[in-house]
């Protein structure tokens, strides 16, 4: 278990812990000499229970609630302070919110002093430290009247610590590794070493970790678990870890840094938070308005963009985006804090509910459904809703990260289906997954109605013509599912439905009624695209567009630029390249010409269109045919 201490400056909490624990918190010579805690102090005792539990003493000067808020992050219990001279006092107030704020679950207070007071005088500062509670989650503190001079009280209080560590469960070690890095120190002869709260997961000594932001790669050399030397550590310790890695040095290490399983590894400047703003603000929070960010021990400056409204009433919770001016670390219900621009006021706080913020549609009813779902549920009871409002799908990648699950440890849902696609795997629900099936078979239903000469459009035309907003990878994959499942074939470069059939209209069926004979009198040297234009006193495009409409039909094949020849052409050229073959084991050019009787380079142009599309293969200045090729098989028995 691990205490932590608040309240206000001078109310004795380090006094507190030196009784309880024998350890003197202050260790800094500056501390010491002016008697109040500036950063955070660390002592471990053995309450009775045969463990160690680990305190944290936190400043209580209102000038040093940045270093507080550090060390408040991941403890089990707040141990409030209060002197029973002074009663309740600013820092009281400010640190008993910021500990609601994060959510601790568990709380003792102490009434300190009491060998300074009378009675009645107790009594008050006690039924003030009731008022204070009664509304809040911890109206049923116990609470101990005590004194660190005396020792009077203490004992009841160890006591009472002890009982709470042996009912606090162990915190789940599920997740990926994360520990909030609170300090960083060299240690001669071992290097460097860095403590703080192993928020999730496990550790143990040689694994592989990064610092984050900066992505720096580390080794565990040794660990402390709980001011122990261990192998290994878990969610829910004080954690003391001596690292080594390349050019490795504590000046590059600061407080607010993380240390993370490389698969949580991904800092981020947006965070869509669910915000609550304190009931005592004099004011509403504006949209925009700058300010701290306190998550883990990190203390970064940023903007808060409202997303329900323009304003929020004290005492109100909406849902927000935070704009950090720096990266950080960020779970799914991780708890932050947040304080004015000049950092002297604590204003609220809240729970992150998704680290990868959209930098666009932040304000949509899709979006908004999506973070009310995260507020309400973790992922299995958010992810129904997510799926629902995202076209593209989910990344399991970026899921893992948001909730810190590993794939393992997920119960998806029957309705949820995980698409490959060649930039990794994507969640869809099932029902949209179908839809985009039935999208694409209409889609291609709409284009050959609206294209009825045309045999289909290619790959790039039909997605920019039916699904412009769905991402290429998802796009390749929803169409390669079709193909195989025969919903939808391919012809060359084409897509159409397998009963497509490309149909001329009629004005180009009657054009095409008129060229035939001349493609066909022209034999192996048919006229040429603008040749046919002028016989016939058409526009050469639209002579040329027809053609290539005819080559989609498979009815004719074009050679070279603007030169077509019919199929039936074709296969005569490719019975001479057979005949050939048989007479001299090869094909070469000045044969292939005499066969045909035409110049010498319209029958290279010939043989190298054969070569393009598999009938002959050249090596140096001779061809040999591609037996298995789909042409020389058709012609193979009019050739013998």
């Amino acid at each position: 278990m691990i205490v932590g201490t608040a309240g206000h400056i001078d109310h004795g909490k380090t006094a507190l812990l030196r009784a309880l624990t024998g350890v003197a918190g202050d260790r800094r010579r500056e501390e010491r000499e002016r008697g109040i805690t500036i950063d955070l102090g660390y002592a471990y005792a053995d309450l009775g229970n045969g463990e160690p539990t680990g305190f944290i003493d936190v400043p209580g000067h209102e000038r040093f609630v940045h270093n507080m808020l550090a060390g408040a992050g991941g403890i089990d219990c707040v141990l409030l302070v209060v002197a029973a001279d002074d009663g309740v006092m600013p820092q009281t107030r400010e640190h008993l919110a910021i500990v609601e704020l994060l959510g601790i679950p568990r709380a003792l207070v102490a009434l300190t002093k009491i060998d300074r007071v009378d009675a009645p005088r107790l009594a008050a500062a006690d039924a003030e430290v009731a008022t204070l509670l009664a509304d809040g989650p911890f109206a049923d503190a116990p609470r101990f009247a005590v004194s660190s001079v005396s020792g009077a009280g203490v004992d009841a209080l160890r006591a009472a610590l002890a009982e709470l560590a042996r009912t606090v469960a162990t915190r789940a070690g599920e997740g990926y590794f994360r520990l909030a890095i609170d300090r960083a120190f060299s240690v001669a002869g071992s290097g460097v070493v860095v403590t703080g709260t192993a928020l999730d997961g496990r550790v143990a000594v040689g694994d592989e970790l990064l610092l984050s932001p900066s992505g720096r790669r580390v080794r565990v050399r040794g660990l402390h678990a709980q001011n122990r030397a261990a192998q290994q550590a878990c969610a829910g310790q004080r954690v003391a870890l001596n690292l080594a890695g390349e050019r490795l040095a504590v000046e590059l290490i600061h407080r607010g840094d993380w240390l993370l399983d490389q698969a949580l590894h991904a800092p981020t400047t947006r965070i869509d938070i669910d915000l609550r703003l304190l009931p005592g603000e004099a004011r509403e929070l504006k949209h925009w308005t700058p300010l701290h960010v306190h998550l883990g021990a990190s203390d970064v400056t940023g903007r808060v963009a409202l997303l329900e409204g323009d304003s929020l009433a004290p005492g109100e919770r909406t849902l927000a985006q935070l704009l950090l001016n720096a990266p950080l670390h960020a779970v799914h219900g991780d708890a932050l804090v947040l304080r004015d621009q000049s950092a002297q006021r604590t204003l609220g706080g809240g729970r992150v509910l998704d680290p990868f913020a959209p930098t666009r549609q932040r304000r949509t009813p899709a979006r908004l459904a999506q973070l009310v779902a995260l507020r309400v549920g973790g992922l299995e009871q958010a992810l129904p809703t997510l799926l629902a409002e995202a076209g593209n799908g989910l990344d399991p990648g970026v899921l893992e990260r948001q909730f810190n699950r590993p794939r393992a440890r997920w119960n998806v849902p029957g309705e949820v289906v995980e698409i490959a696609t060649r930039l990794g795997s994507r969640l869809l629900a099932r029902q949209r997954w179908q839809a985009l099936r039935e999208a694409l078979v209409a889609a291609l239903a709409r284009f050959h109605a609206e294209q009825p000469d045309e045999l289909g459009p290619d790959r790039d035309r039909l997605r920019r013509y039916a699904f412009a907003e769905l991402e290429r990878p998802l796009f390749a994959a929803l169409l390669e599912q079709a193909l195989a499942a025969g919903v939808v074939a391919a012809s060359g470069a084409w897509l159409h439905l397998p009963e497509h059939r490309v149909q001329l209209g009629e004005a180009d069926e009657r054009l095409r009624v008129q060229i035939w004979p001349l493609l066909l009198e022209g034999g192996f040297d048919p006229p040429w695209v603008r040749e046919l234009a002028a016989d016939l006193a058409v526009d050469e495009a639209a002579m040329r567009l027809l053609l290539r409409k005819l080559a989609r039909l498979a009815l004719v094949q074009q050679v070279v630029k603007d030169l077509f020849y019919p199929q039936e052409s074709l296969q005569q050229l490719a019975r001479i390249v057979l005949q050939l073959e048989a007479r001299a084991g090869m094909i070469r050019v000045v044969d292939f010409r005499d066969r045909l009787g035409i110049g010498r380079k319209r029958c290279i142009q010939i043989l190298e269109y054969f070569d393009r599309i598999g009938l002959t293969r050249r090596s140096g200045n001779e061809r040999k045919v591609r037996h298995d090729n789909a042409l020389a098989q058709a012609a193979q028995p009019a050739a013998a």
